[in-house]
């Protein structure tokens, strides 16, 4: 019944939130903060599927300078965790297909967000310098998932390169973002406990080269599992003190 109930009330919000995003974003097309609000919006949908979610943001957020914030990706419930976190002037980087999902495709685009091509790789890295270039003009932020793919609590996920060429070219320190594991989530369940959202300290990149590429990456990767690992153990922890 709890499952049921849930699915109607998150459809019908879900539904409400894309009608009104729609007509806000036709208003103000592509502005810089646009997927700030659209992610308030969604992360506010939490609680309605029991859970608490726990945000650590840090300072660089409110810092002019932009930067690349890398994200892990674990399953569709980071669309009401990890959006938390997303600070202004912070646009996401999606795969060109989104665009043609109903209603979130459109609102995807609208919102600013930029489209890649993965499969054609001359386009990819055409979009890629674009996003440098406004970065670099527009200041602006971008927000990527490193892995390339949902990890579905299998850890941290191999990284794709893209993003520290990117972070690289732009001379712009990147900053991990993790999300404590959300595998014990189940629709059916009242009280899905707590999932912790933590900004770390940026890494930067100044005097980083291409060549500097791989390395760099693997350091992120190793830093950002580490601190996974910390995380998982703090909410297992405070979830048990709930039940208990």
């Amino acid at each position: 019944m709890l499952l049921i109930a849930r699915l109607i009330i998150l459809a019908v919000l879900l539904f409400l939130a894309f009608v009104f995003v729609m007509f806000f974003c036709l208003l103000r097309p592509m502005h810089r903060n646009n997927v700030h609000v659209v992610a308030k919006i969604f992360s506010s949908v939490a609680p309605v599927l029991g859970i608490k979610v726990i945000t650590r943001v840090h300072p660089v957020s409110d810092m002019p300078q932009p930067c690349i914030y890398l994200a892990n990706h674990q399953n569709n419930f980071d669309l009401f965790t990890h959006t938390s976190a997303v600070p202004k002037g912070t646009v996401s980087l999606g795969k060109k297909s989104l665009a043609w999902m109903p209603l979130f495709g459109q609102i995807y685009w609208l919102s600013g967000n930029i489209l890649i091509d993965r499969k054609n790789r001359h386009s990819a890295f055409d979009t890629m310098a674009k996003t440098v270039e406004k970065m670099k003009t527009k200041l602006l932020s971008v927000w990527i998932f490193p892995e390339g793919t949902r990890s579905r609590g299998r850890g941290l996920l191999p990284f794709k390169v893209g993003a520290f060429h990117t972070a690289i070219a732009a001379q712009v320190p990147v900053v991990p973002v993790l999300a404590s594991c959300q595998n014990h989530i189940k629709l059916n369940r009242w009280n899905n406990g707590v999932v912790i959202v933590e900004m770390m300290a940026p890494m930067p990149t100044e005097g980083l080269t291409k060549n500097d590429v791989k390395a760099f990456s693997a350091e992120v990767h190793e830093t950002m599992s580490a601190r996974l690992v910390e995380l998982n153990k703090e909410a297992l922890a405070l979830n048990q003190a709930v039940k208990n």
